[in-house]
């Protein structure tokens, strides 16, 4: 990575996530294809809902007919952590027009927002709508390219895992965590492996004591409060 923010530098920042994107699209594809759904249906999930995991949980409770409101409010509750995120990353485009940044959110991934928050480390906390848009295009393409192919592939492929695609999408953001501690200067080492111990005891945790759906905002939440708390109190 350097400090531009140009499309040009966008392509070249956000290739390394394309592969793990085209993994767990096409582990997506292959399920939706064996639940019975259309080819045509998945398309219509990941270009509309375009949300990894609650695409997986839509396809899951579509098998066993659960009711269209209770669909609804489970892809809102595991996609809720992007009002985080966004609300995050608004700090830094405050010069772009109201559109822009609606453009920006509305196709905002947890890989975009990892890779923008890595850019800030280089670009000297700035991020604009081209570099951002540029990243979040290639990965909405790559997603429904990907998710349709696995549904092609589904007649030859019964279970993606046989293949490891169910652990691309895990192996891309340990990536992604280790460029961000490596190129973060701002915060010490010893702060930021606290956070990280810290969120994956409350993962295992949470695991025993809370709905899945509501895991992901809860450790988001606790885990941002107490690296808050650790930046004050110790640093």
């Amino acid at each position: 990575m350097n400090g531009q923010l140009d499309y040009k530098t966008a392509i070249k920042d956000t290739l390394p996530t394309v592969f793990g994107y085209i993994g767990i699209g096409i582990a997506f594809g292959v399920v939706g294809h064996a639940a019975g759904l259309h080819l045509f249906v998945i398309f219509m999930l990941s270009a509309f809902v375009y949300a990894g995991s609650a695409q997986f949980i839509t396809v899951s409770m579509l098998t066993v007919s659960s009711p269209a409101l209770s669909i609804i409010l489970s892809t809102f509750l595991v996609n809720s952590r992007m009002i985080l995120m966004s609300t995050t990353l608004a700090n830094y485009l405050k010069e772009n027009t109201l559109a822009q940044n609606m453009m920006l959110g509305t196709l905002l991934t947890d890989e975009s927002f990892a890779l923008g928050m890595n850019k800030l480390n280089f670009s000297k906390g700035k991020l604009s709508f081209e570099w951002l848009n540029t990243a979040n295009i290639i990965s909405y393409l790559t997603w429904v390219g990907a998710t349709m192919i696995g549904a092609l592939m589904g007649n030859f492929i019964n279970d993606p895992k046989q293949l490891g695609l169910d652990f691309a999408i895990v192996a891309m953001f340990i990536g992604l965590l280790y460029l961000q501690v490596i190129s973060d200067r701002t915060l010490p080492l010893s702060l930021q492996f606290s956070v990280i111990l810290f969120t994956l005891v409350l993962i295992v945790l949470g695991l025993i004591f809370i709905p899945s759906n509501l895991l992901i905002i809860v450790v988001t939440l606790l885990g941002c409060g107490f690296g808050v708390m650790m930046k004050h109190v110790f640093y």
